[in-house]
């Protein structure tokens, strides 16, 4: 239960009491400001604790905004401050000086809540503001502008902003104008029954799963079905994260399972695909793995790089950065751009059209094809925008590069014996390592020729990993390791030319695949890298390639594809028991989540 302290001189016929209430608010009135003081050290330290003035005016969900939000240990609107347990600390003391600067009296004129905020501001605490848009938040001086500010709050539709918010302001074309208009109500409705989150991302997985279970039937009907299971699990996976900003109900455990599911939803799909064109006759296996391959590296390359300039001050004056402005600057263009790359709603709508109407081969070919333009396009502009900005890599960026190369002990111990001081080769040493193994896995197939290649990409990978990772394009040294890992296991597999080898290929990539986007939502929730044990005990990206080419060159083609998945087994259990372990300890901990936020209100 959260507690609100109602301070000041209380207004006839205010509707601020019931609407703390309905939020979730027990009230205390408080006499005075050391009223106020003593009301909130009776507080329980676990509880949510808000001062709030009586004669506050505005709308609910201002106040929804301003005091429920779960990310942030304090936050304000005008005339309302609130703390979690991690900010009642500097909620006391800034409560403390504004009773002691007051002699505890009444308040009649200023508004208590209002002088602490300015209290917390000066001690440097951050306080959060949510942006409110058309929502009304005052504390009125006079029975005139009270009237004007209620005049106010009734020129605007309360619930229809709250729904508008709901919806992420940037998203793709086909999530905008196809699926958001109507799963925002289907947010509400979860909402009001009480449902959360993530109840629907669970279900929006579960209508994923039994859509590559239809997928895998091989049938048109079951085709058909799939395609539109995948349709509605989209609609599911929107409506999570507008239930999320409609209901202010974020969590760490929600983001991760969010981001996770996602994941997990394509790819199983891809799979049932395969299995469905299999029971055809048509081993589409490669091409599964190919669109896995494709679609995880393009990720790695968003990751990489947003990470590598998030904490750059410089403006990109670039020429490219200068024409991007300009076609933001044009509607159709913004929406256009947004297209070609083939977000998750115009991917995933593609993939459910084809599935319905054609076969898996043609759904793979035209999704490799898309994919691998979208890559083109997006990857270019980047780099040309890397090569013309003048920015410093800062060491956190560096340290957030070198933990999604996912280097492991032979790397590092190599590059502590390398002499030299800093090269700039480190993307060209990962680009050439990457070429001499899936090139050598391309043309020699499983032999020991691949072992000397895959030798040569170890001691690339760690030149490659030697400094920090503060080059203008050191970026691309993840997407280059993910492509030469999961490359050379797709080559290998399907060089070895026997049933089995691709599918368990594919269940090796995907378990690697989670350890590396698991590495990618700890740094986006500031919550580290995975334990130094994990990248050992799992080999880093060097020792699982080198270990595949040699597996490859000793076992005959049968025993390669048995090593191949009890490979994948062992990895996925070890690093989805970690995951999970971190993610639910983080969870209960009350670490920050990481979400999109919805339009301004």
């Amino acid at each position: 239960m959260s507690t609100a302290i109602l301070t000041g001189q209380p207004v006839p016929g205010s509707s601020i009491e019931a609407d703390l209430r309905s939020l979730g608010f027990d009230i205390r009135t408080a006499t005075d400001a050391a009223d106020a003081e003593t009301l909130l050290a009776a507080v329980p330290g676990d509880q949510r604790v808000a001062v709030v003035d009586t004669r506050f005016v505005g709308h609910r969900h201002a106040l929804r905004l301003g005091l429920t939000d779960p990310r942030f240990p304090l936050a304000a609107v005008p005339g309302a401050v609130t703390a979690q347990p991690a900010g009642r600390q500097a909620l006391t003391r800034a409560m403390a000086r504004e009773n002691s600067a007051s002699g505890g009296t009444a308040l009649a004129v200023d508004s208590l809540a209002d002088r602490i905020v300015t209290a917390l501001d000066a001690d440097g605490g951050e306080v959060h503001r949510p942006e409110l848009g058309s929502l009304v938040a005052v504390v009125p001086a006079d029975p005139q502008a009270r009237n004007e500010a209620r005049q106010a709050v009734g020129a605007v539709d309360d619930e229809a902003v709250r729904l508008k918010s709901a919806v992420k302001a940037r998203d793709g074309f086909f999530t905008t104008f196809c699926i958001s208009p109507y799963s925002r109500y289907l947010a509400r409705w979860c909402a009001r029954r009480g449902l959360t989150p993530n109840q629907v991302t669970t279900a929006s997985l579960i209508t994923a799963l039994i859509a590559a279970g239809c997928a895998a039937t091989g049938t048109r009907g079951g085709y058909v079905a799939a395609g539109l299971l995948l349709l509605f699990s989209f609609v599911l996976d929107c409506t999570d994260g507008q239930l999320a900003r409609y209901s202010l109900q974020y969590s760490t455990l929600g983001a991760w399972l969010d981001a996770t599911f996602d994941r997990a939803k394509e790819y199983a799909y891809y799979a049932g695909l395969a299995l469905g064109a299999a029971r055809g006759g048509d081993d589409v296996w490669a091409l599964a793995l190919g669109a896995m391959v494709l679609q995880t590296c393009r990720h790695v390359v968003d990751f990489s790089f947003n990470e590598a300039n998030a904490d750059s001050t410089a403006a990109n004056t670039s020429p490219t950065a200068a024409l991007s402005g300009r076609l933001d600057s044009v509607g159709w263009t913004v929406w256009v751009r947004r297209m070609i790359v083939l977000p998750i709603g115009e991917r995933w709508a593609m993939i459910a059209v084809l599935t319905a109407v054609t076969t898996p081969r043609v759904t793979f070919s035209v999704l490799l094809v898309g994919c691998a333009f979208a890559a083109t396009y997006t990857t270019a502009g980047r780099v040309l925008r890397s090569l013309t900005r003048k920015a410093r890599r800062t060491d956190r960026a560096a340290q957030a590069l070198a933990d999604l190369a996912d280097s492991g002990p032979m790397a590092a111990a190599l590059a502590r014996l390398l002499p030299g001081g800093p090269r700039p080769t480190a993307t060209l040493s990962a680009a050439v390592g990457a070429v001499f193994v899936t090139l050598g896995a391309w043309m020699w197939g499983p032999s020991w020729w691949v072992v000397l290649m895959a030798g040569a990409y170890v001691l690339l990978s760690a030149e490659a990993v030697e400094h920090p990772l503060k080059g203008a394009l050191d970026w691309l040294v993840p997407p280059v390791f993910r492509a030469a890992e999961y490359g050379t296991v797709l080559i290998l597999a399907a060089k070895a030319d026997v049933n089995g080898a691709l599918p368990a290929a594919f269940g090796l990539v995907a378990a690697v695949a989670y350890h590396h986007y698991d590495t990618v939502y700890r740094i986006r929730g500031n919550a580290g890298s995975p334990p130094a044990w994990l990248v050992r005990a799992v080999g880093g990206q060097e020792g699982r390639t080198l270990l595949v080419a040699v597996l490859a060159a000793v076992l005959t083609a049968r025993q390669f594809t048995v090593a191949l998945t009890v490979l994948a087994v062992a990895i996925a259990l070890v690093v989805i028991a970690e995951s999970v372990r971190f993610w639910v300890a983080a969870h209960r901990a009350g670490a920050p989540s990481v979400h999109d936020e919805g339009e301004p209100a």
